[in-house]
C-alpha cells in the first residue's frame, strides 16, 4: 500500500512538473503571436480552447453532466462570475507579454498563493499561523516598496493575483468537475468571442500571413488545455501543500524567461521588492515542506 502510494505520488509530481512548466513557457507562445492584438487572441483562446474541451467531453461521455450544470441557475451565475474572472487573468497576461511586463506579470503570480491564504481566511473563516502572516505582511511590504519607489502602481501583478486568487476560491466552493466547469466557462466565452472575430472581420494581411496566423491562434487551444490536464491530474495524486510548492515553477521561469530572453529590464527597486517577495514565498514554502513531513509522519505511525 505505501509503495502504491509512493508511486502515486511520484507520478503527481511528474505532471505538476508538466503542468507548472508549461505554463512557465507558455509567454513564448504569446511572444508568438505578439502581432495579433490581446483581445482578439483571448477570443481565439477561448474559441479553440472550448473546441479542444468538447472533444474531450465528448471521448469521456460528459455531455449529460454537463448539461445539468448548465440546468442550474445559481450554478450558471457562479460560473459566469468565474468566467469574467479568468477571461480578466488571461487578457492581462497576454497584455502583460505584448507590452514587455512579464517580470511584472510573474510578480502576480508569486503573491497568488499569498493572495490565496488570505481569502482564506477572510471568506472561508481558515486560522492564519504567525509564520503565513508574517508572509502575508512581507509580500504587501514588496508591494508597496515597488509603488513607492518606482512610483507606479504595479496594476498587472495585482490584478492577475486577485482574479487568479478569487478564481481559484470560486472553483474551491463550487460543487463541479474541473473539466466540465472549464468546459462551461469556455462555453460561455465562446458567442462572445464568435461575435468579436465576426465584427473584426479578415485582416488586411496576404492570405499566406492570415493562414499562418490563424494555424498560431488555433494552438491556443492545446497551450491552454494541456496544461489544465496534468493540473488535474496532479491535483488528484498529491497534497495541497505539494502542489503549493511546485507552483512556483511557473512565474520562476516566466521571469527568467522576461530578464534573460526577453530582455527586460531589472531595476533596483524592482529588486528590493522582490526580494521581500522571494522572503515571504520561502517562508510560505517551508511551512508547506513542514506540514508535507509532519503528514507523512503521521501516515507512517
Amino acid at each position: 500500500m505505501a509503495i502504491r502510494e509512493e508511486n502515486r505520488s511520484r507520478t503527481g509530481v511528474v505532471y505538476g512538473v508538466a503542468a507548472y512548466g508549461l505554463w512557465g513557457l507558455i509567454p513564448l507562445y504569446f511572444k508568438a503571436v505578439a502581432h495579433v492584438a490581446p483581445p482578439t487572441v483571448l477570443a481565439h483562446r477561448a474559441l479553440w480552447s472550448f473546441a479542444m474541451l468538447a472533444v474531450l467531453v465528448q471521448l469521456l461521455g460528459r455531455w449529460g453532466e454537463l448539461r445539468r450544470e448548465l440546468m442550474s441557475p445559481k450554478l450558471l451565475l457562479m460560473l459566469g462570475l468565474s468566467t469574467l474572472l479568468i477571461a480578466a487573468n488571461w487578457l492581462i497576461f497576454i497584455y502583460a507579454v505584448e507590452s514587455k511586463q512579464l517580470v511584472q506579470a510573474s510578480l502576480g503570480y508569486f503573491i497568488n498563493p499569498l493572495v490565496s491564504v488570505l481569502l482564506g481566511v477572510v471568506v472561508l473563516r481558515e486560522r492564519l499561523l504567525p509564520r503565513q502572516a508574517l508572509a502575508i505582511a512581507l509580500a504587501l511590504v514588496g508591494v508597496l516598496i515597488l509603488t513607492v519607489l518606482v512610483g507606479q502602481f504595479p496594476w498587472i501583478a495585482i490584478t492577475l493575483a486577485l482574479t487568479f486568487g478569487v478564481y481559484g476560491l470560486m472553483r474551491k466552493i463550487m460543487p463541479v468537475d474541473g473539466l466540465v466547469s472549464l468546459t462551461v466557462e469556455t462555453c460561455v466565452m465562446t458567442p462572445v468571442a464568435l461575435g468579436y472575430l465576426f465584427y473584426l472581420g479578415m485582416p488586411s494581411h496576404t492570405i499566406g500571413n492570415q493562414l499562418a496566423t490563424l494555424l498560431l491562434l488555433m494552438l491556443s487551444g492545446p497551450v491552454t488545455t494541456v496544461p489544465l490536464l496534468f493540473f488535474a491530474a496532479a491535483a488528484r495524486r498529491l497534497r495541497l501543500s505539494t502542489m503549493g510548492i511546485l507552483q512556483y515553477l511557473a512565474p520562476t521561469l516566466q521571469f527568467t524567461l522576461a530578464v534573460v530572453a526577453f530582455g527586460e529590464p531589472f531595476s533596483m527597486a524592482q529588486m528590493i521588492s522582490f526580494a521581500c517577495i522571494w522572503t515571504a514565498v520561502a517562508i510560505y514554502v517551508s511551512d508547506a515542506i513542514r506540514d508535507s513531513r509532519e503528514y507523512r509522519g503521521a501516515v507512517v505511525e
